[in-house]
């Protein structure tokens, strides 16, 4: 496929920009490692306002663009690339990103992962992400999630640490894990997300923002002084390294 341009929706891809970003981890068999070096490559893209656009009622098609984001295309665009291996392709690289957005990979607006309880709850049942939210310090809160026209109202629960434990729970963050930030609207279940990188003993966010215009890095611990949340939640992306396909499998990684 080198070379070829594959549209979706409205955007066209180029098969050899995602060949050359898959080869540049050519050396890197562990997923956390491809996570930082894709997501690095995507530093300085613009910010893009709702690039999935449709809604209820309209014919849902596959989007993706390598040119700019918001925080869960971003996210979701950087995890459908790590997973798809050395040898993948524009191919794969969809079909995991389809995968990946939507509840059983069904594209229907319905059954996109409008909220992020339905995101990492659909993702961790695919083997694609593994909360690790858990132990003496997580706390569980309610919310009733009420903010995108078109859907039911849904009650849901979840365990998040509240962001005066990050000092008591950063030992166990790697590189590559997602966090989820949990909003303190009693409708609206997470506003924010990104990965975490570390860096020299630093945590560091790497997301998409509107506020910069673009794809950014900045240190953990300034972008929680900056906003008022509820806390956050720990995702880490799963997957077993397959060296007979170059490529990640669903599953725990070894």
């Amino acid at each position: 496929m080198t070379g070829r341009a594959l549209t979706t929706k409205d955007h066209t891809l180029s098969s050899s920009e995602i060949e050359a970003i898959l080869a540049s981890t050519e050396k890197s068999d562990r997923l956390p490692a491809r996570i930082d070096l894709i997501s690095e490559a995507f530093l300085a893209r613009p910010y893009a306002a709702n690039p999935l656009g449709g809604g209820p009622g309209q014919p849902e098609t596959l989007t993706a663009s390598l040119e700019a984001f918001d925080c869960v295309t971003y996210i979701e665009t950087v995890l459908a690339l790590a997973l798809s291996g050395i040898s993948g392709d524009a191919a794969e690289f969809l079909d995991l990103l389809r995968r990946i957005r939507y509840e059983d990979g069904e594209v229907a607006w319905q059954k996109r992962n409008h909220y992020m309880t339905g995101w990492a709850e659909n993702n961790e049942s695919a083997g694609f992400v593994r909360n690790i939210t858990d132990g003496p310090l997580a706390e569980k809160i309610t919310r009733t999630l009420s903010v995108v026209e078109g859907l039911p109202a849904r009650r849901v629960t979840f365990q998040l640490f509240r962001k005066r434990k990050l000092a008591s729970i950063s030992a166990r963050i790697e590189t590559g894990d997602l966090i989820l930030f949990a909003s303190a609207k009693r409708n609206l279940d997470f506003f924010h997300t990104g990965f975490l990188i570390e860096r020299d003993g630093e945590l560091r966010l790497r997301h998409a923002t509107r506020s910069a215009g673009a794809v950014v890095e900045q240190p953990l611990p300034d972008f929680l002084d900056r906003f008022r949340m509820s806390g956050f939640v720990l995702l880490r992306p799963a997957g077993r390294f397959d060296p007979s396909r170059h490529s990640y499998t669903e599953g725990k990684q070894d």
